[in-house]
């Protein structure tokens, strides 16, 4: 089996997941410098429905993905990597909040499940369950304060937030130094600074001298301060 980092999808919407063929990810993948693996929870089901929800013990409305088809997943998928632990990342607006920390640590794992909820949720007892055993590393994680119709969503923005990180995906790895969040001030994480292009001047609007001098050392200064100015608005309209 590969060393390289594997990532694995359960949804019971599998062409949600097209995206993941395209792009830098497509890419890494067919370099192989990644795994991809996308799985339908459906064909974990015993009923000619192919039902994976139930009612809610204790009443209430919507829907809970059962815990049985679940677990045959997440047990086939994980015999898909030689990993010594596998990192389940259950989709949940319940779960600690994606940061560029968090993508950076994933990148670490080599083996990602993604459990793609739906309706109220998945039963608590699979994360409870996987949360017990030895080889597995139960991780609830959301992309905000929002809630989505499912996990699908939340899995390619997460996917996408790891594998940039991964060493060959990136075509100049410098890029990524100097982005938001990867930028660091003696308090916290900075946004990145505005950049430009060419032409010069576009609808009445020039691009800062500074940008223009050849002078690296007031370059650097003046990206510096304009993140911090970024940073600050963020800070105080966090809404916006």
């Amino acid at each position: 089996m590969s060393k390289v980092n594997r990532f694995d999808v359960i949804t019971i919407f599998p062409d949600y997941l097209a995206p993941l063929k395209l792009s830098l990810i497509g890419k890494a993948a067919e370099a192989g410098l990644i795994e991809i693996g996308v799985h339908d929870l459906r064909a974990q089901t015993t009923d000619v429905h192919g039902s994976v929800d139930d009612t809610p013990y204790g009443g209430g409305a919507g829907m809970v993905m059962s815990p049985e088809p679940w677990g045959k997943a997440i047990d086939l998928v994980a015999e898909l990597s030689d990993a010594p632990v596998h990192e389940l990342i259950v989709l949940t607006p319940a779960g600690e909040k994606l940061t560029q920390k968090i993508a950076e640590e994933l990148t670490k794992s080599r083996h990602l499940i993604f459990a793609c909820g739906r309706y109220e949720g998945i039963d608590a007892r699979v994360t409870a369950y996987y949360q017990s055993q030895p080889n597995f590393k139960v991780r609830e994680v959301s992309i905000g304060d929002y809630v989505l119709g499912g996990g699908e969503v939340a899995t390619l923005v997460i996917m996408e937030a790891i594998i940039r990180l991964i060493p060959g995906v990136i075509g100049n790895p410098l890029s990524l130094e100097e982005e938001s969040h990867s930028l660091e001030d003696e308090n916290s994480t900075l946004v990145e600074y505005p950049t430009y292009t060419k032409p010069a001047q576009w609808r009445g609007l020039n691009v800062p001298e500074v940008l223009l001098s050849g002078n690296h050392g007031a370059i650097a200064a003046f990206r510096r301060e304009q993140s911090q100015i970024r940073t600050t608005k963020l800070t105080r309209n966090p809404e916006k």
